[in-house]
């Protein structure tokens, strides 16, 4: 299923745009999962699953711990026990074109992701890889939540800065190719807002809700479509480390639910 539709699915079947990210700190666990990477992920997904529109697991943590055949059986796990929920895998890859036909190999074919987060530096050649791939689509990196992000991206090239240049390229060509998505951060509200603007109904991964400080209203505000959706609003460790007790399932869904009830309210 094309990722622009498998998305519209899961928005109207969860009434979320929220998105858990599953981003597993071993020294963070709680005792009860005794160091499991997979134990833990697994618990943290079915207990949120009926509150989100994806789980986005980010490549690096688990890559760190040694846990990459974890991250195959969690990808599983999620696509055999919860289809109606999109499949993010934060990788943030970019390179030339031969080595991106690995990268996307290795994306949608090892993992099964339905969509992966994709770097634009190197430009169009080095994303075409996934975006011909037949099971996938990419959120590409625009206006990112992290401090240091306006470094490169707020640059002026042409008379607007660079991310408008993506947003634009992004939404207008690339998307002919394959089905594309921007990554914007909910940690700068009025540039998300400029993005919306530019590309229309195209879908946005926002990170930097929570444990980053993005303000929810702002955010939906800023950058909701014109169906009232438009956007995977991501929260990892607010949701994932909500307690360090035996109860930290529980926890987790009570800070999804409060989460995503705060989304919808802002709509």
């Amino acid at each position: 299923m094309p990722f622009h539709q498998h998305l519209r699915r899961a928005w109207a079947q969860s009434d979320s745009m929220l998105c858990v990210g599953l981003d597993p700190d071993p020294a963070r666990f709680p005792d009860a999962v005794g160091g499991s990477v997979l134990d833990f992920c697994t618990a943290i997904v079915d207990a949120t699953a009926d509150a989100v529109c994806a789980f986005k697991p980010q490549i690096a943590y688990f890559a760190a711990a040694g846990a990459e055949a974890d991250l195959e059986r969690l990808c599983a796990h999620i696509r055999d026990r919860h289809p109606h929920v999109l499949l993010v895998l934060d990788a943030k890859r970019g390179d030339i074109g031969s080595t991106a036909e690995q990268y996307a190999h290795e994306a949608f074919d090892r993992y099964g992701a339905h969509v992966v987060t994709v770097n634009p530096y190197l430009g169009g050649d080095s994303v075409e890889p996934f975006l011909r791939h037949p099971d996938g689509g990419v959120f590409v990196l625009c206006r990112t939540s992290n401090p240091g992000s306006g470094d490169f991206q707020s640059l002026v090239a042409d008379g607007r800065p660079i991310y408008q240049h993506v947003a634009q390229r992004v939404a207008h060509e690339w998307n002919s190719i394959g089905d594309c998505g921007l990554v914007v951060g909910a940690t700068y509200p009025h540039e998300l807002a400029q993005v919306r603007a530019l590309v229309g109904d195209l879908p946005l991964l926002v990170p930097g809700v929570g444990a980053q400080g993005g303000d929810v209203e702002a955010t939906v505000q800023a950058g909701v479509d014109s169906a009232g959706y438009g956007m995977v609003i991501n929260s990892s460790r607010a949701i994932l480390y909500a307690s360090k007790g035996p109860d930290f399932a529980a926890a987790a869904h009570r800070e999804a639910v409060a989460t995503r009830d705060a989304i919808n309210a802002a709509k």
